[in-house]
């Protein structure tokens, strides 16, 4: 698996990147996809243009397969995560958690929408946590 790292923010990101480094190489995986470090601001754009809803949130991910354009790199390719890192210090925060658990979620759960994973009933939902569990366990990023 070959990740590809972006930061629009200002600060050292190469914690982050080495941590997700690291939860990655648990993952069998031939493809390659970016992480897009974003700010509130960034993000909140990218949510309101492309999903209409004008706020702030954690990740956004762009399936390069979800594109009705033929593209010829979509197989080797899976596309985009953006991860607010601000959104993800405030949540960290929230539930209690480090900032390392909440960044390996979000990189995780970005990575499973671009597999075609998805939570928009309880039965996909059920499927698609019990794999990010099963990612973040064997990283040893464990709730709690």
């Amino acid at each position: 698996m070959r990740i590809h790292f972006v930061s629009h923010i200002s600060g050292d990101t190469k914690e982050y990147m080495n941590l997700i480094r690291g939860i990655f190489k648990h993952v069998r995986d031939s493809r390659e996809f970016n992480i897009i470090f974003v700010s509130n601001e960034e993000i909140q754009q990218i949510n309101r243009d492309y999903r209409g809803i004008d706020r702030v949130t954690d990740v956004i991910s762009f399936a390069l397969l979800d594109n009705d354009l033929s593209n010829y790199n979509a197989e080797r390719e899976l596309g985009d995560i953006f991860i607010c890192v601000d959104r993800a210090k405030e949540q960290a925060s929230e539930y209690g958690h480090s900032i390392e658990r909440e960044i390996g979620f979000l990189s995780v759960h970005g990575y499973l929408h671009l597999c075609g994973y998805d939570h928009m009933n309880p039965e996909d939902e059920k499927v698609m946590f019990a794999k990010q569990d099963e990612i973040l366990n064997k990283a040893g990023l464990r709730r709690g």
